[in-house]
């Protein structure tokens, strides 16, 4: 028998300076077995970071046709593309040809993940960033993650300074073009 998802809730204080988005949102996250905690944490950084009207959560990993996270306008037209992780050049390029903005956030050394994206078409590669955090910041919010986590998330200038579970944590968002 295969193991089921886990799921997470997250009671989330968002002030984003930045984009004067001001909200407390309540979110239930299925983490497939498979899911990494840093894959998980920069998710829901990820879904707080482009949080606007109509974004969710995809299906989850099993999921092949959409990223981890979208937003969707009134008609269900996708109109963000917000991938996680170090996701391959097909992807992006599909994710461009179906929304007008793709964006990924990954946990991973930025430049390798570049690097697999060199040389490969990906359609409006130009317009896609890639946004990544202060080494060891991800990990540092992994190691007090849990079932029900009390997030507070305050973005200024391009830095976050994060609130989880009682445990003060702070980065750069850093932006890296698409080769």
């Amino acid at each position: 028998m295969a193991a089921g998802a886990t799921i997470l809730t997250f009671a989330l204080q968002l002030a984003d300076v930045d984009r004067g988005v001001y909200e407390d949102v309540s979110l239930r996250v299925a983490r497939h077995p498979s899911e990494t905690d840093a894959f998980l944490i920069t998710r829901v950084l990820a879904y707080a970071l482009e949080f606007e009207e109509g974004i969710a959560f995809s299906e989850g990993i099993s999921t092949t046709d959409e990223p981890a996270v979208l937003v969707r306008d009134r008609t269900g037209r996708i109109t963000a593309w917000i991938e996680v992780g170090a996701p391959d050049a097909s992807r992006l390029h599909h994710g461009s040809m179906q929304s007008e903005r793709v964006a990924v956030y990954t946990h991973r050394h930025p430049a390798k993940v570049a690097a697999l994206w060199s040389g490969k078409r990906i359609h409006r590669s130009d317009e896609i960033t890639l946004h990544s955090f202060d080494p060891g910041f991800v990990d540092a919010a992994t190691s007090v993650l849990g079932r029900r986590n009390t997030m507070v998330l305050s973005i200024t200038e391009r830095r976050i300074y994060l609130d989880l579970n009682g445990r003060s944590l702070e980065s750069a968002i850093v932006d890296h073009p698409v080769p």
